[in-house]
């Protein structure tokens, strides 16, 4: 199974923060298949690739501790598909979407 994971930090609130995830997935043509106040899952529309590559991507949002201003977010993208090349789907998907939420932070 490929696995490719982040961390990062990010300013703002945590609703705030959770609404530009939601709308960077959807950017990366991604479903969003379940959401709660701290957790999204998202997942790779089927008919491009073949159903061992479609990936998942699951973002977990750390609200920040005492005396924190930032929360965490962990970012993780997987399929079942094994990792044989440096350059598989899953990576590609995971270097699209850590784009995305680098572009969106940014503005």
């Amino acid at each position: 199974m490929a696995r490719y994971t982040n961390l990062f930090t990010s300013a703002g609130s945590v609703p705030t923060l959770r609404q530009s995830l939601a709308e960077t997935l959807r950017a990366c043509d991604l479903n969003l298949v379940y959401e709660t106040a701290d957790y999204l899952v998202a997942k790779e529309k089927p008919g491009q690739v073949s159903f061992a590559k479609l990936t998942t991507v699951e973002v977990l949002i750390n609200p920040p501790l005492a005396g924190q201003s930032e929360a965490r977010v962990n970012l993780v993208v997987k399929n079942e598909e094994l990792p044989l090349h440096a350059d598989n789907h899953c990576q590609q998907v995971f270097e699209a979407v850590n784009q995305a939420i680098v572009l969106a932070q940014a503005s």
